[in-house]
């Protein structure tokens, strides 16, 4: 028969190890979330001036706002977001950063494109309703893509094991719980 305290100290650590990885996941969250924010303001503040200010073209205007934005996004998200990440060498994470920002880009380039020569909406509300269209569609993309392939986990000690003990245990305890909750056995 399993120690039913052994089980417990089984079941707290599983749980300890479950509310770390969910603490670290919402740090990196809020942390891509400001150094978002901030790359979206450079990048549709950049758009705009260059799209409404200089008077370039829709797209020319977003390639160029988007390189410098995510510039800043790297560098933020390297030594801020995801620093405690694996560096796996400076060259290959910013070749793969900008491959992945360039996919993104795509994606928000698709969008305006639609809007402006598909739709025929060149007014200043509709090039804005597709930026943020477009740049959320790529938020999605980039935070999966940036996890997957650029800022990859550091090595980190594995989940704790459950023992062949721990199983008899919570499969002793159901049997006990059910055998409580089950009706009387019928007369033959």
């Amino acid at each position: 028969m399993a120690d039913p305290r052994r089980d417990r100290a089984g079941n707290v650590e599983f749980l300890r190890h479950a509310y770390r990885r969910l603490a670290e996941l919402a740090r990196e969250l809020v942390k891509f979330g400001a150094i978002g924010a901030v790359a979206f303001v450079i990048d549709t503040g950049g758009t705009n001036l260059l799209r409404f200010g200089i008077g370039w073209g829709p797209l020319i205007s977003k390639v160029i706002a988007t390189v410098i934005a995510a510039t800043f996004a790297y560098l933020g998200n390297r030594y801020w977001t995801f620093r405690h990440r694996e560096q796996s060498g400076l060259a290959r994470e910013y070749f793969l950063f900008f491959v992945l920002n360039a996919i993104g880009l795509l994606i928000s380039l698709l969008v305006i494109g639609f809007v402006t020569y598909t739709l025929g909406l060149e007014d200043a509300l509709s090039y804005n309703i597709a930026i943020l269209t477009g740049t959320a569609l790529g938020t999605l993309f980039r935070f999966w893509s940036y996890k997957k392939w650029v800022f990859l986990p550091g090595a980190e000690a594995s989940p704790p094991a459950v023992s062949q003990s721990q199983i008899n245990g919570h499969v002793y305890l159901l049997n006990k719980s059910s055998e409580k909750n089950s009706p009387p056995p019928l007369p033959r």
